[in-house]
């Protein structure tokens, strides 16, 4: 797992705004991880402490071309980036910058746990939160419990595609967004799925949406400013959602 990763070292660009004040917003970072090196991507709010989440989100399949490049995945990096939160996304190992092979969801959720821990590190006591699209889904509830998560956005779960009866029940407050076209995974079998939960999640289900959501991004964007933006909104999440 991640327990002997020594993250004292790592490369690191800062990235600033195009403002005259050059204020830095977000980070590459290449850290230590279980497979090698892992690609980072940070976006911080305009105002930050240690007291606002945390979000880390997991990308589509790295097989089939996902990456922290994916525009599902930039949507909701931007989303709760303008609710006030610190966003991360990261390339699974195998992916552009980061070391390793694809290795069926385990490498990648201790993936995630290093990602996890350096940021724990560097923000103590600051709240986390996890959310995944499509494989990234898959991730993000396998490792959400060892991450310590307090809440939990899966986006169009492949629950046809990976065993998810082995991944731990859900304790925490979670949302599900499923498109109602989605052609990937069937989208009666992800609500059949949700119904089986002990804890059920808030349940979005986008009726026009595919599985990738194209043209329907400003809906997943609005879904969760509607039920995740009360719990850390900064005060122009709700104007640029307009």
């Amino acid at each position: 797992m991640t327990d002997d990763i020594d993250f004292s070292e790592h490369q690191t660009r800062h990235l600033h705004d195009n403002k005259e004040d050059g204020l830095c917003v977000g980070e590459e970072l290449l850290i230590p991880g279980p497979s090698g090196q892992l690609e980072l991507l940070t976006s911080y709010p305009e105002c930050y402490n240690d007291s606002h989440p945390i979000v880390v989100i997991c990308h589509p399949h790295p097989l089939y071309g996902g990456s922290l490049q994916n525009k599902v995945v930039h949507t909701l990096a931007k989303t709760f980036n303008d609710l006030g939160l610190l966003s991360i996304t990261f390339n699974f190992c195998g992916v552009e910058k980061s070391n390793g092979q694809f290795d069926h969801g385990i490498g990648e959720t201790d993936d995630l746990l290093a990602v996890v821990k350096l940021f724990q590190q560097r923000h103590p006591g600051a709240p986390i939160w996890l959310a995944g699209f499509s494989f990234g889904a898959y991730v993000a509830l396998r490792g959400h419990v060892d991450a310590a998560a307090e809440r939990l956005l899966l986006v169009a779960p492949p629950v046809k595609m990976f065993d998810f009866e082995e991944t731990p029940n859900v304790e925490i407050p979670w949302t599900v967004i499923q498109g109602g076209r989605d052609e990937v995974t069937p989208p009666e079998a992800v609500a059949e799925w949700v119904e089986s939960q002990p804890n059920r999640p808030d349940f979005r289900w986008l009726t026009t949406a595919d599985h990738f959501f194209h043209g329907q991004l400003n809906r997943i964007r609005q879904s969760l400013i509607d039920q995740w933006g009360s719990m850390k909104a900064s005060p122009n999440a709700e104007h640029d959602a307009a």
